[in-house]
């Protein structure tokens, strides 16, 4: 029984997603570094275009980013950027999909989400601040139906961003 990984993914061409889709990861004033790497990872195994980070400063525990990254840490084009920078980045051609429990957000599996789109969750304590969740494009939370209503913002952006791909590569 074959169990490597590479070789089982590179026998599989029609899992790709159409070149007119794009997606960025991007999280808000993350404080867990650990998190920090699984979202590296999570955008390198969905082929992302980027994972950002924003926040102002750059106080995080690095060892802790790249051995929860692993190989991803160097091969995954991410960066922190600041507020100003990714308010600016909102024009770039990709809509902004925000993964909140927010008034107006819709169920993820109910919605289509846009082909191009930077997909942005909030910090693991504060979520996203009003001025963001007002710029958004789309709002949606996904739906818990046991006792814990919350995710780890790395699991909560990894449903999300499979659910994007999952619509990508729809026939």
């Amino acid at each position: 029984m074959n169990t490597n990984s590479v070789e089982f993914f590179n026998t599989k061409d029609d899992e790709k997603f159409p070149d007119t889709s794009a997606i960025i990861i991007a999280a808000w004033h993350l404080s867990n570094s650990e998190n920090i790497g699984k979202i590296i990872r999570l955008a390198h195994n969905l082929g992302a275009t980027e994972a950002l980070f924003v926040r102002e400063s750059e106080n995080h525990r690095e060892s802790k980013i790249k051995k929860t990254a692993g190989f991803s840490y160097d091969q995954m084009n991410w960066r922190f950027i600041s507020e100003n920078d990714f308010i600016e980045l909102l024009g770039s051609g990709f809509q902004l999909t925000i993964v909140e429990t927010c008034d107006g957000a819709t169920n993820i599996y109910r919605e289509n989400l846009p082909q191009k789109t930077i997909l942005l969750a909030g910090s693991e304590s504060h979520g996203l601040p009003e001025n963001i969740i007002k710029m958004a494009n789309k709002s949606v939370y996904i739906p818990m139906p046991g006792g814990c209503k919350s995710l780890n913002i790395s699991n909560a952006l990894s449903v999300a961003a499979f659910e994007w791909y999952r619509q990508q590569i729809r026939v």
